[in-house]
């Protein structure tokens, strides 16, 4: 039989575990909302990826195997055909350097920095989630079609009569204004250009779009 001074202090101690559980419910903070982060890549931006490159890269060697097989090289000779007279031509060079001409005779660190930015451009975008943004997609596979295709030179896959060092990369579209001419290039130049381009424009457009939203939320 229970007495009466039992009875009283497991009536207390209820009424504490009550207290204590309304006051937790009370204190306690509200739960956050779980972000899930999705662990595949979605087949469309690895498809718009891979196609992007694929067809810049294409473009880049057709042009470059066609353009060269039609005009061959000419060193230290002004053997340009004008598409627009004085403005924009074709003139063919081998180039032993970097974009635009840039630091000639390195050819061999140019190859390695190639295969670094290549694993780069993968990592982002189907490691870090690059891939679930569109225009990064686009911007990204642009520039890897640009990298393979000036790679594919410098590892020496080609030949041209009279080219002894293939380790180069062929260049065939002249600019000039006046007397100023712009660095030999091609397409796959353009591509790294343009998608560079394209990722600073889309860094401040992020940038824009986060202030506005922190703003508003002020």
């Amino acid at each position: 039989m229970v007495s009466v001074k039992n009875a009283y202090t497991i009536s207390k101690n209820h009424v504490s575990m009550r207290s204590l559980t309304h006051r937790s419910a009370l204190t306690a903070p509200p739960s956050s909302k779980v972000v899930e982060v999705p662990h595949s890549v979605p087949l469309r931006a690895a498809i718009v990826y891979f196609l992007t490159a694929f067809t810049g890269c294409a473009a880049d060697l057709a042009t470059k195997h066609w353009i060269f097989a039609w005009r061959g090289v000419s060193p230290g000779k002004n053997d340009v055909w004008w598409i627009i007279e004085g403005y924009v031509g074709i003139e063919t060079a081998v180039n032993y350097g970097a974009l635009f001409g840039m630091g000639q005779g390195y050819s061999h660190v140019f190859v390695i920095l190639s295969f670094i930015a290549l694993a780069g451009v993968i990592y982002w975008l189907f490691v870090a989630g690059a891939a679930y943004d569109r225009l990064l997609t686009f911007a990204l596979g642009m520039i890897t079609g640009g990298i393979v295709g000036n790679l594919y030179d410098r590892l020496g896959f080609w030949s041209v009569p009279g080219v002894t060092d293939t380790a180069g990369v062929r260049d065939w579209i002249r600019l000039s204004v006046g007397e100023y001419t712009w660095p030999n290039f091609n397409v796959a130049d353009s591509l790294l250009v343009c998608g560079a381009a394209l990722l600073v424009w889309h860094s401040f457009q992020s940038g824009a779009a986060a202030a506005s939203s922190g703003a508003k939320d002020r």
